[in-house]
């Protein structure tokens, strides 16, 4: 049984599918929170793109030996190498028709946000005989990933149920709801950092670990939590909803999981634990719901 588990769980983790539910579940959490149906061409377009880009990003940095990586990710990936080109070129075809779905100010986003991905990963800009991409400027690596997915989970969403007259969402409703979501995934993603704290280092990336320092960047994460905890308490649409309820126990939870991450945990606990924090804040969404 381990045998076959093992492999389906390793390609679940590693190939960027599971990271592609997450972004699926972020998007079910703005339509619940918004109270609109969910549109199955948002759903679609997000699970391949986080595939496609997710996957296109490992691929242009290739180390040249991946098998004598450290990380055990890494070594699955390029191991499996055909898969991944395949998978990911698929991914990005199928962008073609499901971009000609959706509303002008969505496809004036996604292209906005496919540039910065792209910027992100590929090393464009170049210093001597150094090669960089946007990754690389000081503190802003955590920032990007943020806005994306912020972006990408809250704002297209919105655009889409509006544009499909699902519901009516105000610009200020919006922007709480972008500010709380940035708020929450920007603690999330600062964990792989703390992880990669050492390679950074060496590589030259200037992470927020890498400027505050481990401890630093474990407070910096609560702190951000907090924040994100107060603009729950204080803009509340329903009172103490079991909307709010949820949220702030998936906050209550991620906070937890960020203090018990440290960087000697294998890669499991980041990839399964830390990032499926980002679907099980949709379960227990619809579970206290049900409840109600």
């Amino acid at each position: 049984m381990k045998k076959i588990v093992k492999p389906a769980f390793d390609f679940l983790l590693f190939s960027n599918v599971f990271m592609s539910l997450c972004a699926v579940a972020q998007a079910l959490v703005t339509f619940q929170l918004i109270g609109s149906k969910p549109v199955y061409t948002v759903i679609t377009l997000l699970f391949t793109s986080t595939l496609g880009i997710y996957n296109f990003c490992i691929l242009v940095t290739k180390p040249e030996h991946p098998e004598l990586s450290p990380y055990v990710r890494v070594r699955w990936f390029f191991s499996h190498y055909r898969l991944m080109v395949t998978i990911t070129i698929v991914s990005i075809l199928s962008l073609v028709p499901l971009f000609f779905l959706i509303a002008i100010e969505s496809r004036l986003l996604l292209i906005f946000l496919a540039v910065i991905s792209f910027c992100y990963g590929i090393p464009l800009f170049s210093f001597g005989d150094q090669k960089f991409g946007l990754r690389n400027i000081p503190g802003l690596k955590p920032f990007l990933i943020t806005l994306v997915w912020t972006m990408s989970t809250v704002l297209l969403p919105v655009l889409e149920a509006q544009d499909l007259h699902l519901t009516t969402i105000s610009l200020h409703d919006t922007t709480l709801l972008i500010a709380k979501r940035f708020l929450f995934i920007g603690a999330l993603t600062i964990p792989f950092d703390i992880r990669d704290l050492f390679e950074d280092r060496k590589l030259g990336l200037k992470t927020i670990p890498v400027l505050l320092g481990e401890k630093g960047a474990y407070l910096f994460c609560q702190v951000m939590l907090a924040g994100y905890i107060v603009l729950l308490f204080f803009f509340r649409n329903n009172g103490f909803s079991l909307d709010f309820w949820a949220l702030t126990l998936t906050a209550i939870l991620a906070g937890w999981l960020i203090f018990k991450s440290k960087w000697e945990k294998n890669e499991y606990y980041y990839f399964f634990y830390m990032d499926g924090v980002l679907i099980l804040q949709y379960v227990i969404l619809i579970v206290f719901n049900r409840l109600a």
